[in-house]
């Protein structure tokens, strides 16, 4: 008995000996070649090594059997090109699924052994992700369309003007990635996945909500104002209307920049504009007049109430809507504060008789009196009194032109801007912009003087000071007995004491003679052209130390003896 169970035991391992020579030599049989008959599309490669097998594969291109990958939407037809998504065959992952090399698999060493021959094998693909996302992605923006919700507008008459509610179209990408994958080996069309968004109100609910609409809200509202009730027709209202859908309802809103040009009549009955606080001259002295408010329609606040009130019937249908006070652009409080008290610097001229200098200074005065230049702000001539017309208050009277006295539309009014200018001067103004005459007047400071001619030649000076500037200024006419006198004063609080200098006449020149035998010819006794230099010096007020000066060079020209008639011979 023992000896045949010993004898089992050598046969149970002669058998597992066998077998795994078997197995071995299975494993050495399958070498690196690929099974005979195996072909790619058609590209024969069996018996081969793995490397030429490759190589066939290669040479064969077979990419070029790739067509580019039709996509299908409704009516829509889209294309991805094989050669923009880089589609390509990996021929060593194609031989390697071919069969080729060792195999320790027992299923394939046993077909080895059997001799089974290889097949038609797929060829493994390739291709760029990203490319083929980016590639759908654009498909899907052109395709892709969100669901657009009902609107409605109306004319003053109350007809609608309906925008019909559209169905929108949302493409899911990856869905569509998979089904473009499946068909790269054997391309066919593909069918885009999308599906469809609904709007939030139909277009049955949209019709169903717009006749409601027409029925009960555009009839004539009642409006109740404080003191008052006015009647809103619809015609004033309807064309600020529109329905749109507000959290998925149909909901009525108010155009307030619409509503304020219909219901403009009835809030100029109701607005009143605030005032300005002013500096005046009463009495002689600056007086500060205060602000006013205003009263105002909330416009935003009636088209509130109107939206509220659009879809109620009866005594619901009246709009409540109160005022608001309308605060002034320049507070009593800022023009308390510019300090203007008291004369900082006054300045006098005199002028010999003439009926238009008396007309034209006096409108100029009149026109620059009152003036108030806040710190910081600009005072300009001729801004201020505008051109020199007849409709404009001013007459004919002489000027200089061309370095000779000719007739022109405000003449005289020099005279108010040498005036103005010295005050300013004196009041430690900054001088901007100013030119004095081409030749020097007698009746006026040497090197301080200045013209102007429109629109070309202005008067130009800023308060660079903490307070506020207001000009005063008139005119003493003269007669034909008595000079007439120029005025300017400046009210502020004062801040500069200023003292002028001025240097000696230097670079003297004579006059020439003119001939003129024009009947525009103004005769002229001429006399000599000089330079000087004006020297300003500013002390803070109250102090004895100069802090600064300025100064200006001027050159007055010879005013040359004009004589009406032609030249002697």
């Amino acid at each position: 008995a023992a000896r045949g169970r010993h004898k089992g035991v050598w046969w149970l391992g002669g058998l597992l000996v066998l077998l795994g020579c078997l197995y071995v030599a299975g494993w050495y049989f399958t070498n690196s070649r690929v099974p005979a008959g195996t072909t790619v599309e058609g590209v024969d490669i069996g018996g081969m090594t793995a490397e030429r097998a490759r190589d066939e594969i290669e040479s064969a291109n077979l990419t070029q059997d790739y067509r580019d990958i039709r996509l299908n939407y409704g009516d829509g037809s889209y294309s991805i090109s094989s050669a923009d998504i880089f589609l390509a065959v990996d021929a060593d992952q194609t031989v390697q699924d071919a069969g080729a090399g060792r195999s320790w698999n027992p299923i394939r060493i046993a077909e080895t052994l059997a001799g089974r021959h290889g097949s038609d094998v797929e060829p493994v693909l390739t291709w760029d992700e990203a490319a083929l996302s980016s590639a759908v992605g654009e498909i899907a923006a052109e395709l892709e369309t969100e669901a657009a919700e009902p609107a409605v507008s109306f004319s003053a008459r109350g007809q609608a003007s309906v925008t019909q509610p559209q169905v929108g179209i949302e493409v899911d990408e990856d869905a569509t990635i998979s089904a473009v994958v499946e068909v790269l080996a054997a391309p066919r069309p593909v069918q885009v996945v999308a599906s469809e968004t609904e709007p939030d109100v139909t277009a049955e609910e949209l019709e169903a909500a717009l006749a409601d609409f027409q029925a009960s809200a555009l009839q004539p509202l009642t409006v109740q104002l404080p003191g008052r009730t006015a009647t809103l027709p619809v015609s004033d209202f309807a064309s600020a209307l529109t329905l749109e859908v507000q959290d998925g309802e149909l909901v009525p809103l108010v155009d307030t920049a619409e509503l304020s040009t219909g219901v403009a009549q009835l809030v100029e009955g109701v607005d009143v504009a605030p005032v300005d606080a002013q500096v005046k001259l009463k009495g002689g002295r600056p007086v500060v007049i205060p602000a006013a408010p205003g009263v105002r329609l909330d416009v935003r606040e009636l088209a509130s109430a109107i939206a509220s009130a659009l879809t109620q019937t009866g005594e619901d249908r009246t709009v409540q809507v109160g005022n608001s006070t309308a605060k002034a652009a320049f507070t009593t409080k800022e023009a308390r504060d510019l300090g203007i008290h008291k004369v900082v610097s006054r300045f006098v001229t005199y002028f010999p008789y003439a009926e238009y200098r008396n007309i034209n200074q006096a409108r100029a005065a009149e026109l620059i009196s009152g003036t108030v230049l806040e710190p910081g702000e600009l005072f300009s001539f001729n801004e201020t009194v505008g051109e020199r017309t007849r409709a404009n208050g001013f007459v004919k009277g002489f000027i200089i032109d061309g370095g000779v006295f000719a007739e022109d539309l405000g003449g005289g009014v020099s005279q108010v801007v040498t005036t103005t200018y010295n005050a300013a001067f004196f009041a430690g103004l900054e001088d901007v912009e100013h030119k004095p005459h081409s030749f020097y007047i007698d009746r006026y400071p040497e090197g301080r003087e200045a013209t102007v001619a429109w629109p070309t030649v202005d008067l130009r000076f800023r308060n660079d000071t903490p307070y506020g500037v207001l000009i005063e200024a008139w005119v003493e006419p003269s007669t034909r007995s008595s000079s007439g006198e120029m005025h300017v004063k400046m009210w502020s609080t004062k801040h500069w004491d200023i003292k002028a200098g001025v240097s000696d006449r230097y670079d003297l020149t004579r006059p020439a003679t003119r001939y003129d035998p024009t009947d525009e010819c103004v005769a002229t006794t001429g006399y000599g052209g000089f330079t000087v230099d004006v020297y300003r010096y500013f002390r803070e007020a109250g102090s004895s130390k100069i802090v600064k000066r300025d100064s200006d060079h001027v050159v007055y020209t010879p005013a040359d003896t004009v004589i009406c008639s032609k030249p002697p011979g």
